[in-house]
């Protein structure tokens, strides 16, 4: 089906929401019609549903991409083939590249290829201040002003631990009527940090990263995007104390949103035992009250999000002792399977609360108006369509990412993406993603 000629499609016996079989006919990329027995175009493309859950399409807030100049580890290529698959149809690419994305130019790349793929929308996230070093502000206006059209704005990887300049890139932000997404973490509390601080840690002889590390600048970052009457986003919170500090600044009118990344729903610290640097991430995994606590706060609501910080490293980078290991792990292909296994299968969660987490939130955060929209007539057909049944193994060769990076390597997970549709485009199709 070419990109840009008039074509129809109709989805037959999906379940929208987890609700009753219907069939979706779409047209030029809008649905058109929802029901029972419809007949489309004779020439129109047909997809088989098989009753799998039909779901908006899923939107990331943070992935990286490591184009330009990461490409050893992953490009924006590999990332969107891994994103497609994982049911993603819109992703925000961070900013620590080389060159950083601290300007038009580089944002504009970033944009262009992953038009140049189109396989997902792919958004760069500009950096607030020049070069990630979190003395200048970087030319915020401009990017958001450019071709790339940058919404959402982070120093991801490092904290802007300076307050006058958060505050005035919140002010800044304000006025742009854009996003500050940070990286919650004061620096001069974790020099050095190599895990959780903890039992776990202490009987490892890892240095501890405190969770009031954490808390702090959050506390902080609230109290100034309220002064600023700007939007503060956190970037993969980690900690059960954070989750208070958020659910005060929100009652009090405080324009704060949150994210938790799937490993933070699953994973703890007590993995670390066998010093495998694949559990090595930033923030750190964890104890299972913090683990438990992002579950009950994502049902709530405090924690609006789900955002993967897809981190791809090239073996080099990881196959190493733990202390020179980077931080990261891969998210994109496994982040839907997480959140069946943690949310969905216990009741935290039904289909439209995880449309609400990956979908309609994170599209509302970003500034996508044609993402995250309700599977209705007239709506962008930009879907992701899971099989809730299924269950698959692991294993990050077989993954799309140029890395393997997985901390659930072997394990058996719950849930797939069957297909992944982009306004009217079948992206993957059997789990395959179509050229």
């Amino acid at each position: 089906m070419s990109r840009d000629s008039m074509s129809s499609l109709l989805i037959t016996n999906a379940r929208p929401y987890g609700e009753d079989p219907v069939d979706v006919l779409v047209t030029d990329g809008v649905v058109t019609s929802i029901g029972t027995g419809l007949d489309a175009p004779s020439d129109a493309d047909t997809l088989d549903a098989g009753g799998a859950v039909l779901l908006p399409g899923f939107v990331d807030l943070h992935v990286h991409l490591r184009e330009p100049g990461g490409e050893e580890s992953e490009t924006i290529e590999t990332g969107s083939h891994a994103a497609a698959l994982g049911g993603f149809t819109a992703v925000f690419a961070m900013p620590n590249t080389d060159p950083v994305a601290d300007s038009a130019v580089v944002v504009e790349h970033v944009r262009r290829r992953g038009e140049e793929i189109g396989l997902v929308d792919v958004h760069p996230v500009g950096a607030v201040t020049v070069g990630l070093g979190g003395e200048r502000l970087a030319e915020m206006g401009t990017m958001a002003a450019s071709r790339a059209q940058v919404r959402l704005f982070s120093d991801d990887g490092r904290c802007v631990n300076d307050p006058l300049i958060m505050r005035r890139a919140l002010e800044y932000a304000s006025s742009l009527g854009v996003v500050i997404a940070q990286h919650a973490e004061d620096h001069r509390l974790t020099g050095g940090a190599q895990a959780h601080e903890g039992a776990v840690a202490s009987r490892l002889g890892l240095s501890g990263w405190p969770a009031s590390a954490e808390e702090t600048i959050v506390a902080r970052d609230c109290a100034l995007a309220r002064d600023a009457k700007a939007a503060l986003h956190v970037c993969h919170i980690s900690s059960a104390r954070t989750i208070d500090v958020l659910r005060t600044a929100k009652a009090a009118g405080v324009r704060v949103s949150a994210e938790v990344t799937p490993h933070h729903l699953l994973l703890t610290d007590g993995r670390l035992t066998g010093y495998d640097p694949v559990n090595k991430v930033n923030p750190p995994l964890r104890t299972a009250e913090d683990t438990r606590a992002m579950r009950e706060a994502l049902a709530e609501g405090v924690i609006d999000v789900v955002a993967t910080d897809h981190a791809p490293h090239a073996a080099q980078y990881k196959d190493t002792e733990w202390s020179a290991a980077k931080p990261g792990m891969l998210g994109l292909q496994t982040a839907l399977s997480v959140l069946v296994e943690t949310m969905v299968e216990p009741g935290l969660l039904d289909w439209h609360g995880v449309a609400r987490v990956l979908s309609e939130r994170p599209a509302e955060i970003g500034g996508l108006p044609d993402q995250g929209r309700p599977i209705a007539e007239g709506e962008p057909a930009t879907f992701a369509l899971v099989d809730p049944d299924a269950q698959w193994t692991v294993r990050g060769a077989a993954l799309a990412s140029r890395a393997a990076n997985t901390p659930y390597e072997g394990m058996r997970l719950p849930g797939s993406v069957v297909a992944t549709i982009l306004r009217g485009r079948i992206t993957v199709r059997d789990g395959k993603v179509q050229a």
